[in-house]
């Protein structure tokens, strides 16, 4: 960088010493002229620099800055004349020909430290506005991230709470039973908390967790409870956020088993599409009992806040009712490695 500048400042200096010596000067009075002009205007505009570099006048002191320019242009001009007259002043063409050029030398300063001082400015704003949105940025993913959590934090209760009543009620008739449970329940918690600074997991580690999951509600509902998961992609290469699938399936079990004696199937079905992974989750569904057991809906809620703090986009998950099945649909996109 330095040695472009250089670079420029000897361009600068030949140009201008050609074109003092087409003004009838001669070639020693023009070099002189040239090097010591551009040098010391090279030297004001780095004084100029170093000035913006250590304060930065606010939106309300921006007349400062002309202010600066004027200053240093006031003060290159007096230095120059001294200088030169000092060196070449014995000359009397030369003399007179400087006194009849200070005035557009000094346009000529002004207008080169005036330039400086805008580009300058522009620039810090520039700066200031990338600082800005950055930390409005980070500020955004941090409530995000937040939120995040937070949402992943409430679900986690409520299947507990179920699960430890469950153990309460085994404990006195079913001991084995019990332990069996509270060694998944162990085994799933301990999962859960290993994901939890996770973004996203694979689709095998996701369903791996679920059958955890399940594996303690099969023991509280018994051979009641089947689940049929289908996979028509290779689960190892597509991917989703951690724990999304088990509120769904858990609003499943809730509005399929609760109100029946019967015995129920959750299907869970996943196919690759257009770079997304589809992922499809059905359950018996009675109108009659829905009123008897609707609740917060926070389960499917937190699901479609988290795919749009993570994605940005409110279309990812779609509910519907057909044929006494309640379908929960999901379209997670797949980012191309």
């Amino acid at each position: 960088m330095l040695a472009m500048y250089v670079a420029w400042w000897l361009v600068l200096a030949c140009i201008q010493t050609w074109v003092l010596h087409h003004l009838e000067l001669s070639w020693h009075n023009a070099i002189i002229d040239s090097l010591v002009s551009n040098g010391l205007l090279a030297l004001a505009c780095f004084a100029a620099i170093i000035l913006y570099r250590y304060y930065q006048p606010g939106r309300s002191n921006r007349i400062y800055r002309l202010v600066f320019a004027l200053s240093i242009t006031i003060l290159y001009s007096m230095t120059f004349k001294w200088i030169i007259t000092y060196l070449l002043g014995a000359d009397e063409y030369y003399a007179d020909f400087l006194e009849k050029s200070m005035p557009i030398r000094s346009i000529i300063s002004l207008l080169i430290l005036t330039f400086l001082t805008i580009t300058n400015w522009l620039l810090y704003n520039i700066e200031e506005q990338k600082e800005k949105e950055q930390r409005r940025n980070d500020a955004e993913q941090l409530v995000k991230e937040a939120e995040l959590a937070r949402l992943r934090q409430q679900l986690q209760p409520h299947f507990l709470f179920n699960s430890l009543n469950s153990i309460s009620a085994l404990a006195g008739t079913k001991p084995n039973e019990a332990r069996k449970m509270i060694q998944q329940l162990s085994d799933f918690l301990r999962g859960t908390l290993k994901k939890d600074d996770q973004q996203t997991v694979s689709l095998h580690e996701e369903i791996e967790h679920l059958k955890l999951y399940l594996e303690i509600e099969k023991v509280r509902f018994g051979h009641r409870l089947q689940v049929d998961v289908s996979m028509e992609c290779d689960n190892k290469d597509v991917s989703l956020p951690p724990l999304l699938l088990q509120p769904i399936v858990e609003n499943a079990i809730k509005f399929g088993l609760y109100d029946t004696i019967e015995d129920i199937t959750i299907s869970i079905s996943c196919h690759l599409e257009n770079n997304y992974l589809n992922i499809q989750i059905k359950n018996p569904f009675d109108s009659d009992t829905q009123q008897a057991n609707e609740g917060t809906g926070f389960g499917l809620s937190s699901v479609q806040r988290r795919l749009f703090l993570l994605y940005a986009r409110n279309d990812l998950m779609t509910t519907e009712k057909k044929d006494g099945q309640f379908i929960t649909s999901l379209k997670i996109p797949q980012i191309k490695k």
